[in-house]
């Protein structure tokens, strides 16, 4: 995965005044959680531009008076009017600990139920997962070139091997439902009437 650095420098005074202050120089106050004990320090607002203020996902490399530590955002305090970052919390990686993360899901491929005139339903966008930060990919992608009409794809068909996705197998992360304006092509219409024949060779 991607990483983003944000450069900082330690605080000595965690209190209301020091923050204030910070705040009015443009910096932002940060925790950095996950290690012997919370590490706080600040940052200037325009490091987190390309961390915060995009769809894909980044971890982050924090670059604190010559040492590095390996991140990823934890959660993120807005001003409720202006939108300005208050507060940043970060939670430190190592190699041999699991992590977990929301990953975008990218969708790959042209769906035939789409080209037909159904309609694509992407219900879920972004997917828990659990990793070791080594194995954390930039998206997870959902192959759709064989979605026909009434079809979907499961957080089970997206399973790898070097993570694990938490949520429930049957999950429908994208479907093609059928609209008004959809046709049938020749392949579903032969399915359709094997299925058919199938069925009163039955009875």
């Amino acid at each position: 995965m991607k990483s983003i650095t944000i450069t900082g420098s330690k605080r000595e005074s965690v209190g209301k005044v020091a923050t204030k202050a910070l705040r009015n120089a443009g910096k932002v106050p940060c925790v950095l959680y996950g290690g012997d004990k919370p590490l706080h320090f600040s940052a200037d607002e325009i490091s987190f531009k390309n961390l915060v203020y995009t769809p894909n996902v980044y971890t982050a490399t924090i670059e604190l008076e010559g040492v590095t530590y390996n991140a990823i955002l934890q959660d993120i305090q807005f001003h409720p009017v202006t939108d300005k970052i208050l507060h940043v919390d970060f939670y430190q990686l190592f190699d041999d600990k699991l992590v977990t993360m929301n990953i975008p899901v990218r969708l790959v491929g042209v769906s035939p139920g789409v080209i037909n005139g159904g309609s694509l339903r992407f219900a879920m966008r972004k997917l828990s997962v659990r990793a070791l930060p080594a194995d954390l990919p930039d998206f997870i992608n959902a192959d759709i070139s064989k979605l026909k009409i009434g079809s979907k794809l499961t957080v089970a068909e997206l399973a790898q091997d070097n993570l694990s996705i938490l949520h429930p197998e049957s999950s429908v992360v994208v479907q093609v439902r059928t609209s008004r304006s959809a046709v049938s092509t020749n392949d579903e219409e032969d399915e359709e009437s094997e299925e058919t024949a199938t069925e009163e060779a039955t009875e």
